[in-house]
């Protein structure tokens, strides 16, 4: 049988099952955040990190484990479900990736991260294939704690340094709705073409005097997008129900927009009907970023 160990975001182990079970996916086992199930699906939005096609690895000691490890691969990152003394010793036995803070568009790892835990105290459950180049999913950024007016900053960082295919360039015009107080215009800006940020409520004052930042004081969901110079990124972290979004993403979108980078946010329970619309009528990708929160991260980028 087919499985795969599918690591919870940190307090949304809830999701992460509703989302197997909305996807018919038979749950074998969990371990706190770590959940072993049937299949080879990477398509899960609710794991940090989905371990593809994971092996069950009989070992007879602490070196027997960490040897079995490295013939399948070099880097591993440990997630403890347990035995947790006897499973550090092992991560001891393998090679050494490093964890420090990463800048903002640091150069992606270029080899895979595997994922590996000690189930048992004579059986490990690892994958070689797992969906994050970062260990169990996570990253942690040279932050700066000067200049952006909140820390949202870090979700857009996040998806560029992390997910994004490309980057925006100086000739692009990007929109930023629900900027305020403009932690998202803050890095758009970094990117050289032009930003206008849509807000009721004004930016932070030194935001709106940054170079090639221009506001509309109105919301986002009354601009009509042909009072907009041609668009070629929409970006939005409203607070807003998730069918509000889609319906102003289908706007934008029959406008001709061609990049979209959106975060869904849930008022109460998480509504995977409607999220899974997002793909459905657009197409694109959903993930949960490490930096969000009871949201997840929609993109379309086609040009």
């Amino acid at each position: 049988m087919d499985k795969s160990l599918y690591l919870a975001p940190f307090k949304h182990e809830d999701d992460l099952l509703k989302e197997l079970a909305f996807k018919n996916i038979k749950v074998l086992e969990t371990r706190g955040r770590a959940v072993l199930a049937e299949g080879l699906r990477e398509d899960i939005i609710w794991a940090q990190s989905a371990w593809i096609g994971v092996l069950e690895i009989a070992i007879t000691s602490i070196k027997d484990g960490a040897k079995k490890l490295r013939e399948l691969n070099r880097n591993w990152a440990l997630f403890s479900t347990g035995q947790h003394r006897r499973a550090e010793l092992i991560q001891n036995e393998l090679p050494h990736y490093p964890t420090k803070p990463i800048p903002f568009l640091a150069a992606r790892p270029t080899q895979p991260m595997g994922g590996w835990t000690l189930w048992e105290n004579d059986l490990i459950i690892a994958s070689a294939q797992t969906t994050s180049l970062y260990p169990i999913g996570e990253m942690t950024f040279e932050e700066d704690q000067i200049n952006p007016p909140s820390r949202a900053y870090l979700k857009l960082w996040e998806f560029f340094t992390c997910h994004s295919p490309r980057l925006p360039n100086a000739s692009e015009h990007l929109l930023d709705m629900g900027a305020c107080p403009g932690g998202w215009t803050w890095v758009l800006q970094s990117f050289g073409g032009a930003v206008t940020a849509v807000d009721k409520a004004p930016l932070e004052k030194r935001i709106a005097e940054l170079p090639r930042v221009s506001l509309l004081n109105e919301s986002a969901f009354g601009l009509a997008p042909n009072r907009i110079d041609k668009v070629d990124w929409f970006f939005s972290d409203i607070i807003c129900y998730p069918e509000r979004l889609l319906t102003l993403v289908g706007h934008w979108r029959e406008a001709g927009v061609k990049n979209f980078v959106c975060t869904i946010k849930y008022q109460a329970e998480t509504d995977f009907a409607v999220t899974h619309q997002f793909l459905e009528k657009f197409g694109g990708n959903i993930i949960h970023q490490h930096h969000n929160k009871h949201e997840v991260t929609w993109f379309l980028i086609e040009s």
